[in-house]
C-alpha cells in the first residue's frame, strides 16, 4: 500500500496535526529502541532463570522446589561455561494480574504497562523490576512444576503480564493512557505507516531474538501439557529455542508424593539441565552474530 502524506493521514485517521506528530514521535523512539535491543550490551551472555514454583522449605510446603533445583543446576552450569546468570523466584515478587487491555486494540496495552505504571504508587514488581531484567537478558530459562496438568499459577500470571513486552508502544495520550478512541487511531496509524524493512517502525516484539529454555517437573502427561503452552507462547513472543530446549523430570504415579524427590533428584536430570545450559548459551552466541531484532515479522500487526 502506498504511504499517505500527512494531510491524507490526518483526514483518514481523523486526528489533528498535534496527535499525528505524537504518533510519529512514538514511531521514531520505537525505531531507536529496536536498535538498542539488537545491540550486544552485555559483555558476557546474560541468562535469566525464572522459577514459577511456590514451594519453599521455609514456607507452608516445608519442601524445596524440584523444578527450581534443576533450574539452579542449569544456571550454575551456564556460569561454568562463561555466562552470567540471575535467578528470579516469582513467589518473592508482587505481580498483579493482566487486565486484557490488549484485546481492545493493540495500542490500548502499553510498554511499560500503563495499568500498573512504573515508578508510581500503582506500579507493581513487574513494571518496576522484572520488565527491565527481561530486556537485559540474552537468554531466559523458565522452570515450573506441573499444577493440575498445566504450568503454575505464578508462571501463568508472569506470562500474561509479559504481553506488554510483545509489541506494545508508549501511550499516545500520556495524560489519559486508556483513551480508547485515540488508541484505536494509533493502531490504525501503525497499520498504515510501518515498514517491514525497519525494525521498530510498528509494533515492537521485545522478546525477539532472546533464547529460551524450559524445565518442567511432574508426571509425563502433565509435563507435556505444561511445556506446550510455554513453548507456543514464548515462540510467538519471538523467542528462539535451540535443539533439546526442554527438560522434563518425571516421578512415578505409583509412588506417594513424599517419595518423588529422590526420583526427581536423579543425576540424569541434572545432566539434562546442564545440556540445556550448553545449548542455550551456544544459541545465544549464534544470535549475537545475527542481531536480535533482525528476524522477520509483520510490524503492522500483532
Amino acid at each position: 500500500m502506498a504511504k499517505l502524506d500527512d494531510k491524507e493521514l490526518i483526514k483518514v485517521l481523523e486526528v489533528d496535526r498535534k496527535m499525528l506528530k505524537r504518533f510519529k514521535q512514538i514511531q521514531k523512539e520505537t525505531i531507536e529502541e529496536a536498535k538498542r535491543l539488537s545491540a550486544n550490551k552485555n559483555k558476557k551472555i546474560k541468562v535469566l532463570g525464572i522459577s514459577g514454583s511456590a514451594r519453599s522449605k521455609d514456607d507452608m510446603a516445608q519442601e524445596d522446589s524440584n523444578s527450581e533445583r534443576l533450574l539452579i543446576a542449569c544456571l550454575e552450569h551456564c556460569k561454568k561455561i562463561g555466562a552470567d546468570f540471575e535467578l528470579i523466584k516469582l513467589r518473592d515478587y508482587n505481580i498483579e494480574h493482566c487486565k486484557a487491555c490488549y484485546s481492545t486494540t493493540n495500542t490500548q496495552c502499553h510498554f511499560y504497562c500503563s495499568c500498573y505504571p512504573k515508578g508510581t504508587p500503582a506500579g507493581d514488581d513487574m513494571s518496576n523490576i522484572l520488565y527491565d531484567k527481561i530486556l537485559d537478558a540474552d537468554a531466559i530459562i523458565f522452570a515450573t512444576p506441573v499444577n493440575n496438568f498445566k504450568i503454575s499459577s505464578l508462571m501463568a500470571l508472569f506470562l500474561d503480564r509479559c504481553i506488554s513486552l510483545d509489541g506494545s508502544l508508549k501511550p499516545a495520550n500520556p495524560d489519559l493512557s486508556k483513551d480508547r478512541n485515540v488508541n484505536i487511531k494509533h493502531t490504525k496509524f501503525v497499520e498504515m505507516s510501518s515498514d517491514r524493512k525497519i525494525p521498530g517502525s510498528g509494533f515492537l516484539r521485545r522478546f525477539a531474538g532472546k533464547v529460551g529454555g524450559i524445565i518442567v517437573t511432574g508426571h509425563e502427561e502433565g509435563a507435556a501439557l505444561a511445556i506446550s503452552p510455554l513453548f507456543m507462547t514464548l515462540n510467538h513472543y519471538g523467542m528462539i529455542f535451540p535443539p533439546w530446549s526442554n527438560v522434563y523430570a518425571m516421578s512415578s504415579i505409583k509412588n506417594p508424593t513424599y517419595k518423588d524427590k529422590k526420583i526427581l533428584n536423579d543425576k540424569i536430570y541434572i545432566h539434562e539441565a546442564e545440556d540445556l545450559a550448553e545449548n542455550t548459551v551456544a544459541m545465544a552466541n549464534l544470535v549475537r552474530k545475527f542481531g536480535k531484532q533482525n528476524w522477520m515479522y509483520d510490524y503492522s500487526s500483532n
